[in-house]
């Protein structure tokens, strides 16, 4: 295998990573160490491909994935990808950002489809990276690909793809992850299983790739985990928040839509329930549940001290939570909300994004929770169409389309379920409390213009459930 031509983490490429969106280290001093890293082949042989794994000890250390490519020849169209020079006194090499440069984003899923393997470059034990092919996905060719503009934490790249076997052809997107971990992603583990299930409300998964990498914080020395996932990929769609925000500009009636999200919603938990595992939700479940509820809310009141006044009102909510019947612990979406669902012509609603809430440690994402922590995230996501539209649009009626939205989003839920989620409405409400003291907390330090869309549901939501006993 080719070496790499430059110091593992020269100071140009420390540089050019700090400025991308995907770097969680900002304001901190970056001190880099390689800790695995494997080639990939370029058929056409024009470019060195390598995987770089970089653990950054600045301030929490985290872990990076970031692919290079290296040419002889300077690319003219491969100038939005360059990251700098290097002179290996055999003359100068480019290095390109991997993602951008199709040699690698095509060796990248030629790994997936053909089920490769690669050893690791520094010569350690095991393989490095390998992939693994969904049973359903056809047999495809890569045409062109290209880089998803927009994304914060993972980079994605949009194939166009040509059919080997007679079926229509299919565009796949490929999610590198940036930031990895030890363990599982929930994103591949959870749309994995919904697609080996037959489910049609999330997007039919290709593959994925794992890999390892040294670690001596683990037993064995080394950490596993997922590096990329690939699914399908579904051009030219809206995301339901703009589905939904355009209905309620217009007061258009969302009632049968906002009821097919509830039935999708249920579809999703009672799949993830058939084949993963659940229990019963004990008293030490929800215990600990209930006391990062009240943590949640002492670091809110702490920097939105007009939340204060509601302490008493929302320890009785959790009180009253804290003895209501909850539904089974199950492996959930996470981070549910508008945004993470696309309307798809002659198909519905399809969910997106399963890896959970960002700030959570990636262990915690995958451990069981309460599928009403969906639940009351959709919830606040209706509520947050009708703020969003209140700022924007005065004196509108969007309050009331937002509460109908709800109702019905409940309705199908219900439906699907069997489980009355209004008969012990203190459950439901302590959790959407809990996403309304999140938000607030992110209002206040980001966008202090919206802090009255949770202020205000933590207002409603503290006085509306009467404790009993």
């Amino acid at each position: 295998m080719p070496e790499f031509a430059v110091p593992p983490v020269p100071e140009f490429l420390s540089t050019w990573i700090s400025a991308q969106r995907w770097y969680a280290g900002k304001g901190g001093e970056s001190t880099w160490e390689r800790v695995g890293g494997f080639f990939l082949a370029d058929p056409a042989g024009d470019a060195v491909i390598s995987v770089n794994l970089l653990l950054d000890h600045a301030q929490h250390p985290l872990l990076y994935q970031v692919p290079l490519t290296e040419r002889r020849e300077r690319v003219a169209t491969l100038e939005h990808a360059l990251i700098g020079t290097v002179d290996d006194g055999d003359g100068l090499r480019y290095l390109y950002d991997g993602p951008r440069d199709p040699a690698f984003a095509a060796a990248l899923v030629r790994l997936i489809l053909d089920e490769g393997a690669v050893r690791p470059d520094d010569h350690s034990p095991g393989l490095a990276a390998r992939g693994h092919s969904a049973p359903t996905t056809p047999a495809l060719e890569v045409v062109s690909s290209k880089v998803l503009s927009g994304e914060q934490s993972n980079t994605s790249i949009i194939y166009e793809t040509a059919s080997l076997d007679g079926q229509p052809a299919q565009p796949v997107i490929c999610k590198i992850f940036r930031t990895l971990h030890h363990g599982e992603n929930p994103d591949v583990t959870l749309l994995s299983a919904l697609g080996s299930a037959g489910s049609t409300v999330v997007p039919l998964s290709v593959g994925h790739i794992t890999g390892q990498w040294r670690d001596a914080g683990e037993p064995a020395g080394f950490a596993h985990g997922h590096l990329s996932f690939a699914q399908e990929f579904l051009p030219g769609v809206q995301d339901a928040w703009r589905v939904a925000l355009l209905a309620a500009e217009s007061d258009e009636d969302f009632s049968e839509r906002a009821y097919t999200l509830g039935e999708a919603t249920a579809d999703v938990h009672t799949t993830l329930a058939a084949v993963l595992p659940t229990r019963a939700a004990t008293t030490d479940d929800i215990a600990a549940v209930i006391a990062s509820m009240h943590a949640r809310f002492e670091l809110a009141a702490s920097e939105v001290p007009s939340i204060a006044q509601y302490r008493d009102a929302i320890a009785a909510v959790y009180a009253t939570a804290a003895t209501a019947e909850w539904p089974a612990m199950q492996r959930i979406h996470g981070d549910f909300h508008l945004g993470q669902v696309l309307s798809v012509p002659g198909r519905g609603w399809v969910i997106l994004d399963f890896e959970g809430e960002p700030m959570r440690p990636m262990r915690e994402r995958s451990m069981l929770d309460s599928p009403l922590r969906d639940i009351a995230g959709m919830l606040r996501s209706f509520d947050y169409v009708a703020g969003s539209v209140a700022i924007s649009h005065p004196g509108s009626a969007a309050a009331a389309w937002s509460a109908s939205a709800r109702e019905l989003f409940l309705d199908g839920y219900i439906a699907r379920t069997g489980f009355d989620l209004r008969a012990n409405s203190a459950v439901l409400d302590a959790f959407e409390i809990d996403k309304a003291l999140y938000e607030a907390v992110y209002e206040a330090r980001n966008r202090p213009d919206w802090l009255s869309i949770p202020v205000t549901a933590i207002e409603r939501l503290a006085h509306r459930t009467a404790p009993t006993g």
